[in-house]
């Protein structure tokens, strides 16, 4: 039998002039407020083991590496007797891009905050404590039924922004068109149904991959966008009143290529949804969402309970040293992983939300392009670790022009942030990176995160693979597929990708997709074999699931950097700094 319990809390932190997360465009900053946010919760317990989970969705961007260890130490400080392991935690976010950002300690996801904001991060943490919490302390005999269906083809709410990397793909038999870039998306959604044994429904928990953007980036108000206004609707359509504690958590899934935005907007030169209101985009595509939500709530109603099982496990990988096991290589030799580099393609954007303008673009591939020639060139004569170093950074990136190298803290092949050839006029976020290097506080930790938390949480015969980025359509497949190979032997009949979990690097695309170098490919930070690494490491993960767990051997590749107060004193947000820079 399972016990459930479920938790809302709000994590609305309004602050005039703070960078919204998702764009990563300078003026895309918080103005006004269009909806609050939420994160929801759910603790479930197998009563005959003892083991429990709490699963999480905050309507933020992604969980980052901040996020986690606060919530962790808060959980442990204030409530310890509620017996929570670091595994037994899963956090995850809906990538809502209206959202405040400044919630990361590391200097990249800082850059168009600007700074890291104390108040929207501890808002965050405080909110998903209250609502594990809650969902914890409200615990009762309950039953898990699931439904899983298609979104029918002619239903407007998913569409894949990349599809010639898409065709890319060896599974992609026939190509897809430009005009019916809806096939080429996975529309199934997948939900789990919580009733107490009176039948009363407590929760509802699905997951369905489509960015949530149908805000634009000239947006300036906080909003949840489509998928949290499905969870209001839900939520409103199945609670009995006001004080129903009925939640509706409308999750990530395979995500990466696939927009909600698909009429092109000739004003502002970008995709948008159906109406030219983006809030009423928005509404639309989260009522689409939510009809076949409901309707697949009400058909799990009749369906056979889910066999009890809790499970959990989890490590931290460091991906910039992954050997990739042959099975995932794609036939390619000393497949492998690097550090940390962002391709220009990542800067520039996506046809739904333009980054980068074009001549700064093309003059940065210039630049890149000699400076990948004169770093070979001298790479012979330099001594043999430097060389090394030179020859695996271009061989594990390939076909990547390589902007940042986030691990090494260098653009353009040099450090000296604050005298880069690029003038600070040209883009504001790299005007932003030379005023962080001339106070300091980009200091001598990488500008994202190399070493990442990987998790799997089994519920019944659902194995839920907690992703630390966002991963393509086809690239989700692969991973999916690969782990309910080990799986199967647990009972796990389906593997759900649970993107934007726990903490956040950027995208995983197939390696014939990152060849492409598209927006996605541009943001696999950790090169073209990345999925290959992430398949091998979660298939290690998943091996040691079938182990009686007094003989697992988890193993761990260290913890991620850590940051002082006064480090992330010299990178915090400043409102006066931010109207020089803005009109507010």
């Amino acid at each position: 039998m399972y016990e459930i319990g479920v938790g809302k809390a709000d994590i609305t932190a309004f602050k005039l002039g703070v960078g919204m997360m998702g764009y990563g465009m300078y003026f895309n900053i918080v103005k006004g407020l269009e909806t609050d946010l939420f994160a929801r919760a759910a603790v479930i317990r197998d009563t005959t083991t003892g083991k429990k989970v709490a699963l999480v969705n905050a309507e933020i961007a992604f969980i980052t590496i901040a996020v986690r260890r606060g919530v962790m130490k808060k959980l442990k400080r204030k409530h310890e007797a509620l017996g929570f392991t670091e595994d037994s935690i899963m956090l995850s976010a809906q990538h809502t891009h209206s959202a405040p950002g400044g919630y990361s300690h590391y200097g990249l996801y800082n850059m168009t905050i600007p700074g890291f904001v104390p108040e929207v991060y501890q808002k965050v943490v405080d909110g998903i404590v209250e609502a594990i919490v809650e969902a914890a302390e409200s615990m009762r005999p309950a039953t898990i039924k699931i439904s899983k269906s298609e979104i029918d083809t002619d239903k407007e709410v998913a569409f894949n922004r990349s599809v010639e990397a898409y065709n890319a793909n060896p599974e992609v038999k026939k190509a897809v068109s430009k005009n019916a870039t809806n096939e080429a998306v996975d529309r199934n959604m997948l939900l789990m149904r919580f009733d107490d044994l009176e039948g009363n429904p407590i929760g509802s928990w699905n997951w369905f991959g489509v960015h949530t953007t149908s805000l634009s980036n000239d947006n300036h108000r906080i909003c949840s966008d489509n998928k949290g206004y499905a969870a209001k609707y839900h939520e409103d359509k199945v609670r009995k009143n006001k004080t129903d504690k009925f939640i509706s958590v409308f999750a990530q899934r395979k995500t990466g290529d696939i927009t909600p935005n698909y009429k092109w907007d000739r004003k502002k030169n970008w995709t948008r949804g159906k109406f030219e209101d983006d809030i009423e985009s928005a509404k639309y595509n989260g009522d689409l969402q939510f009809e076949h939500a409901h309707g697949l709530f009400k058909e799990a109603k009749k369906q056979s309970d889910l066999p009890t099982q809790i499970d959990h496990v989890m490590t931290f990988v460091d991906f910039r040293k992954v050997i990739v096991d042959k099975e995932f290589a794609c036939n390619q030799e000393d497949a492998r992983t690097g550090p940390a580099c962002h391709g220009v393609s990542f800067f520039e954007g996506t046809v739904e939300g333009p980054g980068m303008p074009h001549a700064v673009g093309a003059l940065a591939r210039t630049l890149i392009k000699a400076q990948k020639a004169y770093e070979l060139a001298s790479a012979p004569f330099k001594p043999k670790e430097k060389a090394e170093r030179i020859y695996e950074k271009y061989h594990v990136h390939g076909p990547k022009d390589i902007l940042i190298e986030a691990d090494e803290r260098r653009i353009l092949g040099t450090r000296d942030i604050k005298n880069l050839v690029i003038p600070a006029w040209a883009d504001p976020a790299i005007g932003q990176f030379k005023r962080f290097h001339a106070n300091g506080s980009l200091g001598e930790k990488p500008w994202i995160p190399q070493i990442l938390p990987i998790q799997i949480v089994i519920i019944g015969n659902l194995a839920l693979a907690g992703i630390p980025g966002e991963i393509t359509t086809i690239a989700g497949q692969r991973l999916e597929n690969s782990l309910l190979k080990v799986l199967t032997d647990r009972g796990v009949t389906e593997v759900i990708c649970s993107t934007y979990t726990n903490a956040y690097c950027g995208y995983i695309t197939t390696y014939e997709e990152y060849q492409l170098q598209m927006y996605e490919g541009g943001h696999t930070v950790f090169g073209q074999h990345f999925l290959g690494a992430v398949q091998t490491k979660f298939k290690q993960l998943s091996l040691q699931l079938l182990k009686p767990e007094n003989e697992r051997n988890v193993v761990e590749d260290g913890r991620p950097a850590f940051f002082s107060e006064e480090e992330l004193e010299l990178r915090s947000f400043d409102i006066e700094t931010q109207k020089r820079l803005i009109q507010l």
